[in-house]
Order: C-alpha cells, then sequence, then structure tokens
C-alpha cells in the first residue's frame, strides 16, 4: 500500500509537471495534494515498516515530537487544499465566464502558500506547549506512530487543559473547512440543477465527483479519530482508522483523480507518444543500419 501510493502520488506530480495543458488551477490543487500525501505517509511509514522488519520498536523524543507536529501539520494542509479546491470548483460552475480572471496562476500560488505556511504556524504554537511538557512516566507508547493522545498520557503534568486545547484546534479546522466545503457545493449542486440539459448537468457534476470522494473518506475518517465520542474507550479501533487515514486514503487519492479522468488519461497518452516518437525512430534506424 506504501509503494502504491508513493507510485501513484508521484505519477500525478510527474504527469502535471510535465503536461503544459495540465497547468490548471485545479491540477495545481491535486499537484499540492499529491505531494502532501507522499510526505504524511513517508513521515510515519517507513518507521512503522522498520518494526516489522528489524523488530526495532523505539523512537528518540525529538524524533516523537518532530512526527507529531508534522503529521497534524500535513492532515490540516490536506483539509485546507480540499477546501481551495471546493472553492475552485465553486467559480468554474458559478462563475465561468469569471473563471479564468479570478483564478489566476498567482492567486492559485498565493492560496497554495497559505494553505502550507498557515497549517505550519498554527500547529507550530500548539506544538511549542507539548515539547514543554515533563515526560517522567513509563516511556511505553500504545500506538504505531506518535499521536498526541498518547504521548500526552505519559506527561507527569496535568494535560486536560493542552487536551482541551487541541481537540478545540482539530475540530475548528475540520467544521469550519468541511462548512465552508458544504457550502460551496449547496451553490454548485443549485446551479447545475438549472442547467437545462441533462448532458449538461452530467457534465458538470462529473467535475466535482473526485473531489467529493476524496472529501468524503478523509473527512469520515477524521471524525471516527478525533471527534466521535468515547475515544478512550475504543483506543484499539482508532488505531485501525488511523492505519487507513495514513496510508488507504493517500493510496486511494491517485487514483480517484486518475481512473475516471480524461484529461489525466490523454495527458498520459500524449507523454507516452513524445516519449515513444523518438525511440521509434531510433529503431527505424538501426533497422536501415542493419540492412
Amino acid at each position: 500500500m506504501y509503494s502504491l501510493s508513493m507510485l501513484g502520488n508521484s505519477f500525478i506530480l510527474t504527469i502535471v509537471t510535465i503536461d503544459q495543458q495540465l497547468h490548471t488551477p485545479v491540477y495545481r490543487f491535486v499537484c499540492n495534494l499529491a505531494f502532501v500525501d507522499l510526505c504524511y505517509t513517508s513521515i510515519v511509514v517507513p518507521k512503522l515498516l522498520e518494526t516489522f522488519i528489524r523488530t526495532r520498536t523505539t523512537i528518540s523524543y525529538h524524533s516523537c515530537m518532530a512526527q507529531i507536529f508534522f503529521v497534524f501539520s500535513f492532515g490540516e494542509i490536506q483539509l485546507l487544499l480540499l477546501t481551495m479546491m471546493a472553492f475552485d470548483r465553486y467559480i468554474a460552475i458559478c462563475k465561468p465566464l469569471h473563471y479564468p480572471v479570478i483564478m489566476t496562476k498567482s492567486l492559485c500560488f498565493q492560496l497554495s502558500i497559505g494553505c502550507w505556511l498557515g497549517a505550519f504556524v498554527h500547529l507550530f504554537f500548539q506544538a511549542s506547549l507539548v515539547w514543554t511538557l515533563p515526560f517522567c512516566h513509563d516511556n511505553i507508547l500504545d500506538h504505531y506512530f506518535c499521536d498526541l493522545g498518547p504521548v500526552l498520557s505519559l506527561a507527569c503534568a496535568d494535560t486536560r487543559l493542552l487536551e482541551f486545547l487541541a481537540l478545540l484546534s482539530v475540530s475548528s479546522v475540520v467544521v469550519v473547512s468541511l462548512f465552508l466545503i458544504v457550502v460551496s457545493y449547496v451553490y454548485i449542486i443549485s446551479t447545475i440543477l438549472r442547467i437545462p440539459s441533462a448532458s449538461g448537468r452530467k457534465k458538470a457534476f462529473s467535475t466535482c465527483t473526485s473531489h467529493l470522494t476524496v472529501v468524503s473518506i478523509l473527512y469520515g475518517a477524521i471524525a471516527f479519530m478525533y471527534i466521535r465520542p468515547n475515544v478512550h474507550s475504543s483506543f484499539h479501533f482508532s488505531k485501525v482508522i488511523a492505519v487507513l487515514n495514513m496510508v488507504l486514503v493517500p493510496m486511494l487519492n491517485p487514483f480517484i483523480y486518475t481512473i475516471r479522468n480524461a484529461d489525466v488519461k490523454q495527458a498520459f497518452w500524449r507523454t507516452v507518444h513524445k516519449a515513444g516518437g523518438p525511440l521509434q525512430e531510433i529503431i527505424f534506424l538501426g533497422k536501415i543500419g542493419g540492412n
């Protein structure tokens, strides 16, 4: 699953970079999302695989703190990018004539940078509170990566306020981003329903299906992990959901955005044709030389 995730997201990064026709706002956001997925899985999975292969189940304190920071940072970047993609689809469907003027290359760059910087700055101040905690209990972590809850349980200080602030922070980002996505799609669906032809409605809605699928999977996993009640009573179930969120979702994203995407398929075959042209010429000349 990790190999498929790396290959799939690397494929998206490569094909979008090579093909000029994919240098559009929506694919710039998809490219950012693919890079985030690469980083997100690489923070946790290689260390997890090491514990399977070498049975080494230790991690240094500084690596653990860094893992907490980057896991939540890249997770928040995912949510922000999906929100920006919903905004992009809203402009494309509800204001198609204004789309080239509004969604310029500079605006896409600014929105992407804003997602990255916003997440890192937001999580840095919260992570700094965790870094200052004293840890004097047993150093056995009941998890396969340094998640915030299990790490706080090892601290020898009252962490209830910090846990509340962390829950409030995660919930606010999830709820606000999901609210903006829902509002965007309310306008999108109302606009699509006003399209007179059935083929036009189908074509317009097909541009949103990949994004909606990713949103449903990701937010569903987050709801199970952090927002549902009685988290501590079913912690082992939370670890299973965390595996799906860390590995399965980044693996599925490239397939969701490519299998039914005609633009990506056409870009792939254009790239193959360009790469195959010189090769065919070399083989043809080789036959002449052989004769």
